[in-house]
């Protein structure tokens, strides 16, 4: 079932041809308006895959509400269907990611370029269930994506030694971005590695539980007399 699961996201996914070059397109126009200064131009890239593939997430997670509800009435397993989901917008996200990764491979000189590879499949890993986690609480296409875009604005904006930075899902793109570009020690790779793992957890566990209660089984109401 899962990877029935998989494979259905997936051709819904490439359905959407319009909003899935859209998306993909946003990246490349964070990295193209920072490409002069490498350290910011590498981190606003990770934050644009971010969101890309939040956004496709949040799209998969929304439009799947009524066909999840029909499926675990057939037997399917509500953990079944998350992580079927979740891995073609994994799958979908990381094959983005190489195509980036090949591009920063061939305009930038960076000095520890298998950092950015982790870099962005740490993004990736983080992204996917953070649209998940939205979509539960804002569930409307525009709403969420607004919302996302919002928390990547604030997360670029905000002072990343801040508290506020380090409370929003993707700070360690700029551990691990400064640990890629920078001639810094192994603990801004520990940090960002750290705050990842914790991100990914608490997204994940977030977007499983609700999936468990919304697609509990529920009791008819009994007939009147």
């Amino acid at each position: 079932m899962t990877l029935t699961i998989a494979a259905t996201s997936l051709r819904e996914i490439g359905r959407r041809r319009a909003a899935l070059l859209l998306v993909i397109a946003l990246p490349l126009a964070f990295y193209a308006a920072r490409a002069d200064q490498q350290g910011q131009a590498i981190r606003f890239l990770a934050l644009g895959v971010g969101w890309a593939v939040a956004t496709l997430s949040l799209f998969s997670h929304v439009n799947s509400r009524h066909l999840d509800r029909r499926l675990t009435v057939v037997g399917a397993s509500p953990s079944a269907l998350l992580i079927g989901r979740q891995a073609a917008l994994a799958a979908t996200g990381l094959a983005m990611a190489a195509g980036y990764f090949g591009l920063i491979a061939l305009t930038q000189d960076v000095e520890r370029l298998w950092a950015v590879a982790v870099l962005l499949v740490t993004t990736v890993l983080i992204a996917a269930p953070l649209g998940a986690v939205v979509s539960l609480v804002l569930p409307r296409e525009l709403e969420g994506a607004l919302a996302l875009l919002a928390v990547m604005a604030t997360q670029m904006l905000a002072d990343p030694e801040g508290t506020l930075a380090k409370a929003l899902p993707l700070w360690s793109t700029r551990e691990l971005a400064a640990y890629a570009v920078d001639p810094v020690g192994g603990e801004y790779f520990e940090r960002g590695l750290l705050h990842f793992a914790v991100v990914v957890v608490l997204c994940s566990a977030a977007a499983w539980t609700a999936a468990v209660v919304r697609l509990r089984p529920q009791a008819l109401p009994q007939p009147a007399p």
